[in-house]
């Protein structure tokens, strides 16, 4: 049985911040998942335009795979500004992007992920949603040690146990590259599915939707573009 069939009549809820990898997942999830819903988090992030991206991207996605429509469920956001607050990063803040103290750059906001996955999976317990599904990936990545399989693996093992149940959590992205990445939405949708990513996704750590590339919008100078740019030249060579 192959893995389209392994997961076909289950439900998933998607983290969902309206960038490019997140729109990936979720048209990963579709293609699997008999259910689907999405959910965004606010956290005081600079780059809040993505918050206001986050519906058009879902409306685009589900146009190009118009075969799935009728598996996207409900939308949801959760408030944690109040958590943002906490760490003063330059995701969140207005300062330069740098490294820090321990080499890693300063718009890491510590332990993001983990609390993404604790409010999704109480989330999706409410809902009535099996499996988690998030964008993280360690292979092109800013250094951001909530991105690594062992941390997301280990916090899936907590809430299993928090919750008294399985809380399974895919992570579809996590050994793909950024090339790999386009190439996984080729895959899915073809060339409708890229251009829908390119045009209406956001990943600038700017919130810059003024410049456009190739690639889509952004500065071109944030650490958040130039993964994607680079992603997207690798993959457009052999496409």
């Amino acid at each position: 049985m192959n893995a389209i069939a392994q997961h076909y009549e289950k439900t998933a809820l998607v983290l969902f911040s309206g960038g490019q990898d997140s729109a990936t997942c979720l048209a990963w999830a579709l293609e699997r998942f008999d259910r689907v819903e999405t959910v965004g988090f606010d956290y005081g992030q600079r780059h809040a335009v993505e918050m206001r991206a986050r519906q058009v991207v879902r409306q685009e996605v589900v146009k190009v795979l118009s075969q799935w429509a009728n598996r996207l469920g409900d939308d949801h956001v959760v408030d944690l500004t109040g958590f943002g607050a906490i760490g003063e990063t330059a995701m969140t803040t207005e300062r330069a992007i740098e490294a820090d103290a321990r080499g890693l750059p300063n718009t890491f906001v510590p332990g993001r992920n983990l609390i993404f996955l604790v409010a999704a999976a109480a989330l999706a317990d409410r809902r009535g949603l099996e499996v988690l599904i998030g964008g993280m990936c360690e292979t092109d990545y800013s250094g951001y040690p909530d991105c690594r399989n062992e941390t997301i693996q280990a916090t899936a093992r907590a809430l299993s146990l928090g919750l008294d149940k399985s809380v399974p959590v895919e992570t579809p992205l996590m050994f793909l590259t950024k090339a790999q990445t386009w190439a996984l939405a080729d895959r899915i949708g073809g060339s409708a599915l890229v251009e829908a990513i390119i045009e209406f996704s956001h990943t600038c750590y700017l919130g810059d939707r003024t410049h456009r590339h190739a690639w889509g919008y952004g500065c071109g100078a944030c650490p958040a573009c130039e993964l994607r740019a680079a992603g997207y030249a690798e993959w457009a060579v052999g496409a």
